[in-house]
């Protein structure tokens, strides 16, 4: 007999209390999955919640290469993805053997990856960053050093164009990002003249070069959060939507398409998240050597 909704809610709330669990949830991931969290956030600022929290188990609610940080960055804890396929296409796009052979060609060059990455591409690296702090790194590093940045070439590009810099990129990117054109920033210029558009950097560049922001994830809750204009226009996946709602009712968000879904970002539901944590089975582990070296460049950033 299928269970209603509001008692997989309540048995998920009595699980997590029994197990002393924390559920983290991804700012794309499905609304009803945002709302049942403990904490919301990009991928990086969970894996850090993770890290703080006292809890002795976290369920990571976002695709595999989060969940792998988090058990990076809380080795003693232990880390489960309800949906143990939920990959990403952008981390998937680098490995780490190519990666070796590209710095091979490259010696003395610096390795910067984006934190959409897998640990092995991680344990590659000297550098981790993140969408909102990849300028900045990257301005901060020795000029006389060529970097390698992977796997987002879109988010690298724009990185390169802030800082100034020449970089060796990897050619990975975002699927959803990818598919946004400039056609579409000018069909929702003309249907909406005068709203802002706040677009996510891993678009392409020159799609990118058409926005009023380039901004992650956190930096748009937190542009529309402290702005007096009422409707935005976002250009990034949809899930984040769901949360700009929530924290700011009384505005208006239009999807620069509805079709920015990222389908491994829509795998986790209510019962996936139930059967986590009545099971445990879907817990993530990195090999100790392995975590080891992926902390490094996580770390370096966090220092930096």
């Amino acid at each position: 007999m299928m269970m209603k909704k509001s008692e997989i809610i309540s048995r998920i709330h009595e699980l997590r209390k029994r197990r002393g669990a924390v559920i983290l949830a991804h700012n794309y991931e499905l609304g009803e999955i945002q709302d049942i969290a403990d904490f919301q956030g990009d991928s990086l600022e969970l894996s850090i919640r993770a890290a703080e929290t006292d809890a002795a188990e976290i369920v990571f609610c976002g695709v595999r290469f989060m969940a792998e940080t988090a058990k990076i960055l809380s080795p003693e804890k232990r880390v489960i993805l309800p949906a143990p396929q939920a990959g990403c296409e952008m981390a998937d796009m680098a490995d780490a053997e190519s990666l070796r052979a590209l710095k091979a060609r490259h010696p003395g060059a610096l390795t910067v990856c984006y934190v959409n990455s897998t640990a092995a591409v991680k344990a590659e690296c000297d550098m981790c960053v993140t969408s909102a702090n990849a300028v900045r790194i990257i301005q901060s590093l020795p000029r006389d050093r060529e970097i390698i940045f992977a796997p987002d070439r879109n988010l690298g590009s724009h990185c390169a164009a802030q800082a100034g810099r020449e970089l060796i990129l990897w050619d990975g990117c975002c699927p959803v990002h990818a598919r946004m054109t400039p056609e579409m920033m000018l069909r929702r210029r003309a249907e909406y003249p005068g709203v802002p558009i706040l677009m996510h950097p891993e678009a392409p560049p020159e799609v990118a070069q058409m926005a009023d922001e380039l901004l992650s994830t956190g930096g748009i809750l937190r542009f529309v959060r402290e702005s007096e204009e009422k409707k935005f226009i976002i250009a990034t996946e949809i899930g984040i939507l769901h949360r700009l709602q929530v924290e700011n009712p009384d505005k208006v968000f239009i999807p620069l398409t509805e079709q920015a879904i990222c389908p491994h970002m829509k795998l986790i539901r209510l019962e996936d998240l139930l059967r986590a944590l009545e099971t445990g089975e879907t817990e993530v582990t990195v090999p100790e050597e392995l975590r080891k070296a992926a902390e490094k460049p996580i770390r370096a950033m966090l220092n930096a």
